[in-house]
């Protein structure tokens, strides 16, 4: 395709935004408050892409956090400038964690605000010398997301200028530079407590800890650095409240947001074209911001990129259950709502995350699959209807690790969906007092409240190439040393091979999460240049 990047003719709009997750209507904030004529353009029904909230069960007053769940990566800044009404939830307990195969259930609870009875539980699983350990963990973590946290929302540093505002060569050489399987084994020794480490670097993320690619330490480092403590709160309202907060700015700052609208053909140009109501149309942009993934816009282009990009491969099931109340956990000596107070750990020892890598590389489902909870009810019941959450109902947000796209198909997608719900609800009973179906409710039509989405189904849903959840392989939240940044698109991390078309999605650089920072960042670029 031709560059035509220069053409004179004029543009219908300042501004095309391609697509409306929460990065889009980021953007489309920013720049219609800055007097920019801005259109969104959003292929579903609508915005809000992997951020939203749905009822998921037929004639059931649940609202669910349907694939993103958590918030850690949206800046304070953001909420401020464009005056959000967002409430985000602390939760008290950091993470539970079972013992596996430990006949009387117990396990290490990690509580926040007493760390006594956090020392405890280190002792009672017999790992009392890994609570000190434990803590410089993320004593180490939080001076490292302290110093580089600011920066997310300001033009990129070079690698020496983030190395230098760390000021602690030998935590950046242990964060950065050598695997995170390194890090994690010279500060506990516990392999329930490393693996407890461990799940940041692997959230849908397929890689073993000791990678030298560093892929596990790029995703650490996005899980830790979260408000400059790495905390994740629990979205009040669900994820639905934080994107449908966005768009209402967004369209009160004047953005025009046409849902149902599919874009098929980018233009170096500027120009879009897309189907509506099956009629095709177009727009011309001075810029165009794409909130897709790379491997999608590079389709859009008609574009294969040199070299070729990495594939984007996402490695994850998500399973969401809405129960008549909480589990029983064979030690009852912790109350359930503790245990599911914060990240429920099962069967995420050390040793197991690398068995389940190991096998899942020869297509091997471990026996019992690697997973994490959390409760959003019992931080927010507002997601449910009063008279639900007067019953007790609690909602399960299950995430499977180590399930990478490579082993799905449109064809067996159908069939490895079932399988790998079994095997989460497998997991879960190998450490509960009570089968986790028995506590199911069902939906109007009498069917059991399970959800479960594959990889398979993610790029089927919300066209995510790989089912991968950052739309591509994180990067590293600086520029390399060599690396151009001449133009506000490069400066900011979100520059394409044309000048008019910017990334402003989780492919940008420092994107990925719930974090606005793909559109904020491509939004600057524009009022820069």
């Amino acid at each position: 395709m031709t560059d035509r990047s220069t053409s004179s003719s004029a543009a219908t709009h300042d501004i095309v935004i391609v697509g409306g997750g929460h990065n889009g209507l980021t953007a489309a904030a920013y720049l219609a408050r800055a007097g920019k004529s801005v259109i969104l353009l959003e292929r579903l029904d609508d915005v809000g892409g992997a951020a939203v909230s749905a009822q998921a069960f037929a004639g059931v007053e649940a609202r669910l956090s349907r694939y993103s769940y958590l918030v850690s990566l949206l800046p304070q800044r953001i909420i401020d400038d464009l005056g959000l009404d967002i409430r985000l939830a602390r939760r008290r307990y950091s993470s539970y964690t079972p013992v596996p195969g430990d006949p009387a259930g117990a396990g290490l609870l990690i509580d926040n605000t007493d760390h006594a009875a956090t020392a405890a539980s280190f002792a009672r699983i017999g790992a009392a010398d890994d609570a000190a350990g434990f803590d410089s963990v993320y004593r180490s973590t939080g001076e490292f997301a302290a110093a580089l946290w600011p920066t997310v929302t300001e033009p990129l540093l070079t690698r020496s200028e983030a190395r230098a505002l760390v000021g602690d060569d030998e935590l950046w050489d242990a964060l950065i530079e050598r695997p995170i399987g390194e890090f994690i084994e010279s500060r506990v020794q516990s392999d329930l407590v490393r693996g407890v480490v461990a799940t940041d670097a692997l959230i849908g993320t397929f890689a073993s800890v000791s990678d030298p690619d560093l892929s596990q330490n790029r995703c650490f480092l996005y899980h830790v650095i979260g408000q400059g403590t790495g905390e994740w709160d629990v979205p009040v309202g669900g994820m639905g409240a934080v994107t449908g907060e966005l768009a209402r700015v967004a369209r009160e700052a004047g953005a025009r947001i046409v849902t149902g609208a599919e874009v098929t053909r980018i233009d170096p140009d500027g120009t879009v074209e897309y189907v509506r109501n099956g009629h095709e149309r177009r727009v011309e942009g001075a810029t165009v911001l794409v909130n897709v993934a790379p491997d999608v816009l590079d389709g859009l282009l008609g574009e294969t990129p040199e070299p070729p990009r990495e594939r984007a491969e996402g490695a994850q099931v998500k399973v969401n259950l809405l129960l008549e109340r909480l589990p029983r956990l064979r030690d009852d000596a912790i109350d359930p709502a503790a245990a599911f107070g914060g990240t429920f750990h099962i069967n995420e020892t050390y040793s197991q995350l690398e068995e389940a890598y190991a096998g899942m590389t020869r297509g091997v489902m471990p026996e019992l699959l690697p997973c994490e909870i959390y409760c959003h009810t019992l931080a927010d019941p507002s997601i449910l209807d009063p008279e639900l959450a007067a019953t007790g109902a609690q909602t399960l947000t299950v995430f499977g690790l180590h399930t990478p796209d490579r082993w799905l198909t449109d064809e067996n997608n159908d069939a490895t969906r079932q399988r790998l719900q079994d095997a989460v609800l497998a997991s879960l009973d190998s450490v509960l007092a009570e089968p986790i179906e028995s506590l199911l409710l069902t939906d109007a039509n009498g069917r059991p409240c399970i959800e479960t989405k594959t990889t398979r189904d993610l790029e089927q849903a919300l066209n995510m190439p790989g089912g991968n959840i950052f739309h591509g392989p994180l990067s590293w939240p600086f520029a390399e040393d060599d690396e151009p940044l001449a133009t506000p698109a490069e400066r900011w991390g979100v520059a394409t091979r044309h000048p008019r078309i910017l990334l402003c999605g989780s492919g940008a650089r420092r994107g990925g999460a719930v974090s606005g920072l793909g559109g904020h960042n491509a939004a600057m670029a524009v009022l820069e240049g």
